[in-house]
């Protein structure tokens, strides 16, 4: 289904995750998707990009976009004002990190801690390395028993088998079924935060001080952790390259084209720029 003119005009925020969205298969914003963004930038659209990268990282990719966006990471743990200032921060317990360390843990899944400056790990994971071009964020490995200050922003379990991470979850949630929120930003990354964190959370912080409303939001998304913002935006739309179950689990929402095409840049010249220019 595609808007009207009328229905169009609504739309004053764009929100878009990164990984699998706005990025193509480099892992890299395109020449094509920026020139759009700044369009829409120039035209008085809210640019907010919501991630569940950290924001070391998360900065380095959205600064090609050369316009200043709000900056939503971590799955919500970090906001970042569009001049970089820290507006909101979020950080788990030590104890409660280590609750879930403490479980009976496959020894083959990598097993991540986002601290602020760095991230700690258990083992190199040359796929989970390969999603940063640049090394602004840099991991060192650790054995996590010798590890005394266990707080941080994230916890992120990677393996290739999902049945494995699946079997993690549910061990997650029997044991800790009040503390956290877990999530599949992909099939290979199963995501713990808070349960007072999301990306949806966070945005609304941002909507309220724009003076905005979930209403007046386009949002682009392909993993679990984009769930409630497609669900409460005005527009919600899911990658094509999207995890199947995400697609199933809302039924209601339009499918748009992969990442590896500029989907997401080319949906808002389509549906928004053309717009413009007809009016």
């Amino acid at each position: 289904m595609q808007y009207t003119m009328n229905e169009n005009q609504n739309v004053k925020v764009i929100v878009t995750d990164l990984d699998g969205t706005l990025l193509n298969a480099a892992h890299a914003i395109s020449d094509y998707t920026k020139t759009i963004f700044q369009e829409l930038y120039k035209q008085g659209y809210t640019i907010v990009v919501a991630t569940g990268r950290h924001h070391k990282d998360a900065m380095q990719i959205t600064d090609h976009l050369e316009i200043p966006v709000y900056l939503v990471t971590s799955n919500g743990a970090r906001i970042h004002t569009p001049d970089k200032a820290l507006y909101y921060a979020f950080d788990i317990q030590s104890e409660a990190i280590q609750s879930i360390l403490s479980l009976d843990i496959d020894a083959t899944i990598t097993t991540v801690l986002f601290k602020e400056e760095y991230w700690l790990t258990n083992k190199q994971n040359e796929k989970l390395n390969s999603f940063q071009k640049e090394l602004h964020y840099p991991p060192q490995i650790v054995d996590f028993k010798q590890v005394s200050d266990l707080s941080g922003i994230k916890l992120l379990f990677v393996d290739e088998d999902h049945h494995k991470l699946v079997q993690l979850d549910q061990q997650i949630r029997d044991q800790q079924p009040s503390s956290f929120e877990t999530c599949f930003s992909l099939p290979i990354c199963l995501e713990l935060m808070d349960k007072s964190i999301d990306k949806s959370y966070a945005i609304a912080k941002i909507l309220e001080k724009e003076n905005s409303t979930f209403q007046q939001t386009v949002c682009f998304g392909d993993g679990f952790n984009d769930e409630k913002m497609l669900s409460q935006a005005y527009k919600g739309l899911i990658m094509n390259n999207a995890q199947q179950t995400l697609k199933d689990k809302l039924p209601h929402l339009e499918i748009i084209g992969n990442h590896h095409e500029d989907a997401v840049a080319s949906y808002l010249e389509t549906n928004l720029l053309n717009l413009v220019e007809k009016l």
